[in-house]
């Protein structure tokens, strides 16, 4: 049997970036260090009127093809995680198969996921490759949050950024990923919603827990989301600890979904685990959903700081309500590949 395997991951960030400086000279009345000391970002990057899901998508994969000179008829499989695709059809991976020049007996799908998105795409990968529909998937993230968001929007103008990540996932002989365990609680569906986006209007939508404070299509409920994350992630934590048998101690990195500083640092602490195992990098690209995860593997690949054989757990957590996590022990070495 074969197994899944992370490979070498590219980014791409729009080119515009929005920092706290041009949030204050824009809204000086915004209490905007404390807001910033509370979220932990300083800048965000945000698309252009005209650079939609599908744009960053291609630009993040080609990327990824061209700097690791990977042959684009190797690929058997695009899973794209969006939940701002370009069209409600057709489905945004098609596209993006045919602007990258991928084969057409590839597979391509889009998934609708956000913050836990990216640990289900492991997942996914994991099994098309261990029953040998695949053995070379590319996995992309891609989300343009900033268009569902009013530029009066206090709260979550200074959190959301936009951002594409994509990844190499590779077919090895030796299980690196794994065991996975999920969870959906669709009854906090009313936490975290755009309305006015699909086919049901807004008229017959489900209704925001509290008053809409700003004009966004977008509605987050920031406390209700953190007490889910508080009261779900740590049980699932060593739940994944007792299946896999595994101390805590034994794990490298505490890899998480970068939400905001605070709701971060309440869970370090609701883990008891030490801070220095949980890196928290989103001062200069703010939540990005989907893509937090694999741009903190880039990141941290880049400095040195995640190693190769290095242990970690993988944990995605957000709208939905959705939540999942993963062992991954990272086999790319790049010394060699770079």
């Amino acid at each position: 049997m074969k197994y899944a395997s992370i490979g070498p991951i590219a980014v791409y960030l729009p080119q515009k970036c929005e920092t706290i400086d041009d949030l204050k000279a824009e809204h000086p009345e915004w209490e905007l260090d404390e807001i910033c000391l509370k979220t932990g970002i300083y800048a965000r990057h945000i698309t252009a009127p005209d650079e939609f899901a599908s744009d960053m998508a291609t630009t993040s994969a080609s990327r990824l093809i061209e700097k690791y000179d990977i042959p684009r008829e190797s690929i058997d499989f695009l899973l794209l995680c969006t939940q701002t695709p370009d069209y409600p059809i057709p489905t945004t991976a098609c596209m993006v198969q045919h602007r990258l020049g991928l084969r057409i007996d590839c597979g391509a799908l889009d998934f609708n996921l956000g913050c836990s998105g990216y640990v289900y795409g492991l997942c996914l990968a994991d099994g098309l490759i261990r029953t040998g529909v695949a053995k070379r998937i590319l996995l992309v993230t891609a989300e343009t949050y900033t268009k569902y968001i009013d530029a009066g929007d206090r709260s979550l103008r200074t959190i959301f950024g936009d951002a594409s990540a994509a990844t190499l996932i590779d077919a090895c002989d030796t299980q690196s990923l794994g065991p996975f365990l999920f969870g959906t609680d669709g009854e906090g569906a009313d936490t975290l919603i755009a309305y006015g986006r699909g086919i049901r209007p807004e008229s017959l939508s489900l209704k925001p827990r509290h008053r809409r404070r700003w004009a966004s299509s977008l509605y987050m409920d920031g406390a209700e989301l953190m007490k889910f994350t508080n009261s779900k992630i740590p049980p699932l934590v060593a739940q994944l600890l007792e299946e896999a048998q595994v101390k805590k101690e034994e794990i490298d990195l505490f890899l998480m979904h970068q939400a905001t500083r605070k709701m971060l640092e309440t869970l370090i602490a609701s883990l008891d685990i030490d801070p220095q195992k949980a890196p928290i990098q989103m001062e200069r690209v703010g939540n990005t959903v989907s893509s937090t995860i694999p741009i903190l593997i880039h990141e941290l690949r880049q400095s040195g700081r995640l190693t190769c054989d290095m242990l970690t757990m993988l944990l995605g957590f957000g709208v939905g309500l959705s939540w999942g996590g993963g062992f991954w022990r990272d086999t790319w070495d790049r010394k060699i590949r770079n």
